[in-house]
């Protein structure tokens, strides 16, 4: 029997990783994500699956970011039973991950509802926090390179792959196949992360390509983001930094302690980190030494590095400490959460800052940002933009398309065949002509919804 790969997301756009991988009448999902981004993308996630859930046999996530994993509570709402498989790292994010989503899409509803600009009568969540706590009884967490069976006769084994903690690449064995997702890889000298695992040898590879047409500078962090902050804080403005929650969150942190360190920002500067999510995150930093580049001071020293805001009226309170301050808020995107808040309160002040942390898929107000627009719509409202906004390039958690060719170049033998995948069309294209034209191997780049024999 066929082995046969089903493209039901991360075509064409980064969002809405799910890739359904059937043989002999049985079915694994890779991946379970959420698309963000442009409402005709955000608009599937309403959709019913083209395949019945219960019908699948096992999920694998590659990480916990929400765009691999957010889907999960819908999934397992609408009929799912088997287990979820996941490194025990992106266990317990998604443990933090997903419940917060709910939460956030409730808060989000409600204050829709309350204030009548949603289009829908009432505003309903995608799922509740209860819902994503239901789902986490499904989690099942599995050690890195050790194979196991989430299918009988199905073999799968999860291999490092940098970027966040617990991330990995998926070697699935099934039906005489090798089939290598790289899932989101890792850059080989983050600051925090270890570099990603080498390939093994693979019939099919699924590779991402989130940054396939473009090269990370040589500019470090500290080197990019001490001026802006210095700027903002020199006029005695706020500086507001949309994060994501698990990973970016930490390493602005850890460069924020850095540069109070080094006497590059005053050390009265008050940071906050305001995000419930990342603040959990940032905890499990001491309980994974081994798994990232830190020493445990390091990551107390990351930990102290700014005041933790974890309920409602702490983060309203923020707007009465007066001076400069830096303010880090996820969603990394400004696609929801307590951001859109202090871009409400900040955005329209030309002392204060906007400080976007890496890719911005387009669609969502972070890209709007990025590119100059001088207008924000954020909880119905139009917003003027008169803080200055500052796009960092070296903030990145993934791979360039050198860097990802460099892994590929790593496998043993050429595979028969590449879909690139996981990437705005442009990026995709661009890694799909350079796997061509520099290792001469066959690459392709899917369309939603497509399958194909393997």
């Amino acid at each position: 029997m066929t082995v046969h790969i089903r493209f039901l997301g991360a075509t064409g756009t980064v969002t809405g990783s799910k890739y359904l991988v059937t043989h002999n009448g049985a079915s694994l999902l890779v991946d379970c994500g959420l698309f963000q981004g442009y409402k005709q993308l955000r608009l599937r996630n309403r959709e019913p699956l083209p395949v019945n859930p219960a019908d699948i046999g096992a999920v694998v996530l590659t990480h916990a970011h929400l765009d691999h994993s957010g889907y999960l509570p819908l999934l397992i709402k609408n009929g799912f039973t088997g287990k979820v498989w996941a490194s025990a790292g992106s266990c317990e994010l998604a443990s933090i991950l997903l419940p917060d989503s709910g939460h956030i899409q409730e808060e989000d509803a409600a204050y829709a509802n309350r204030h009548g600009f949603s289009k829908h009568k009432p505003a309903l969540p995608l799922y509740t926090e209860e819902d994503a706590r239901i789902a986490l009884k499904q989690l099942h967490p599995q050690a890195l390179g050790e194979p196991f069976e989430p299918i009988p006769g199905w073999s799968v084994q999860l291999r490092g792959a940098g970027h966040i903690l617990g991330a990995c690449s998926v070697l699935i064995e099934v039906g005489g196949r090798r089939l290598l997702f790289s899932g989101d890889l890792g850059r080989p000298d983050d600051s925090l992360m270890l570099p990603p695992e080498p390939p093994v040898e693979a019939d099919v590879v699924i590779i991402e390509s989130t940054y396939g047409d473009r090269e990370h500078p040589e500019e470090n962090l500290l080197a990019e983001l001490g001026p802006a902050l210095q700027r903002a804080c020199a006029r005695g403005g706020a500086a507001v930094v949309p994060v994501f929650a698990v990973g970016r969150a930490q390493a602005l942190l850890y460069a924020i302690a850095q540069l109070k360190a080094d006497g590059t920002l005053p050390k009265g500067v008050p940071v906050y980190l305001d995000s419930p999510m990342a603040i959990h995150t940032t905890d499990l930093y001491d309980h994974h030494i081994g798994e990232h580049r830190l020493t445990k001071a390091q990551c107390q020293a990351m930990e102290h590095a700014a005041q933790m805001t974890m309920t409602p009226d702490q983060s309203k309170a923020i707007a009465f400490q007066h001076g400069p301050k830096i303010v880090l808020a996820a969603s990394g995107m400004a696609t929801g959460g307590r951001v859109l808040h202090h871009l409400v309160q900040y955005l329209e002040d030309h002392r204060n800052m906007v400080i976007l942390t890496g890719y911005q898929s387009p669609g969502t107000r972070g890209a709007t940002l990025a590119k100059g627009n001088d207008r924000l719509r954020v909880h119905g409202q139009d917003l003027t933009v008169r803080a200055e906004v500052v796009q960092l390039t070296a903030a990145s958690a993934h791979a360039d398309a050198s860097q990802l060719l460099e892994w590929l170049r790593q496998i043993p033998a050429p595979p028969h065949k590449v879909f690139v995948t996981h990437g705005d069309m442009e990026a995709s294209d661009r890694m799909r002509l350079r796997i061509k034209d520099e290792l001469g191997w066959p690459a392709l780049v899917p369309e939603h919804g497509s399958e194909w024999a393997v």
